[in-house]
């Protein structure tokens, strides 16, 4: 088992705590499953991952997506390919180079991230609203070192205008 110094200068339990993230892992995914659910015959998990990434990027080259997703250009070209089919994105030329294309949500995928999006916001809340407010404050430490580490930029506050979805 590995240890090392937390930022408090305790030792924390590195097993300890992947389990506990591994846990909330599933919780989430769970969460993230019930909220495709009104759009799952268009949509898979990773298909909304791209139509994310593409609402917080704008209009972005495969390449730049695929790297984006940590997936292969074949792979991308083909979750784009049914993510046009659906209507949830287009392609367009890039007005800066007209050789190359870029990938852009439709107002229709748009909508449906926005929507996706708000259901998962909703039933996310509804667990955090079980937490003391003490525990509460420790999550948000923990998830923001946590998401820092990962580098996954954060996502909007409930009471602020997207922008797309206000990830940076």
């Amino acid at each position: 088992m590995v240890e090392r110094e937390s930022r408090e200068g305790t030792m924390d339990d590195v097993d300890a705590v992947t389990r506990e993230v591994l846990t909330a892992s599933r919780l989430l995914v769970a969460v993230s499953a019930r909220s495709l659910s009104a759009v799952e015959d268009r949509v898979t998990l990773p298909q909304f991952r791209m139509l994310v990434v593409l609402s917080t990027r704008g209009a972005t080259k495969l390449v730049a997506l695929a790297d984006l997703l940590r997936v292969a250009p074949s792979t991308a070209m083909r979750m784009v390919d049914r993510l046009i089919a659906a209507g949830l994105a287009d392609r367009q030329v890039n007005p800066d180079n007209r050789r190359e294309t870029l990938l852009r949500l439709t107002t229709e995928g748009r909508r449906t991230v926005e929507e996706v999006t708000a259901r998962r916001r909703t039933e996310i809340a509804v667990i955090v609203e079980r937490l003391s407010p003490e525990e509460r404050r420790v999550l948000i430490d923990a998830l923001a070192a946590f998401n820092e580490a990962g580098a996954e930029p954060s996502a909007p506050a409930a009471d602020t205008e997207p922008s797309p979805l206000g990830w940076e």
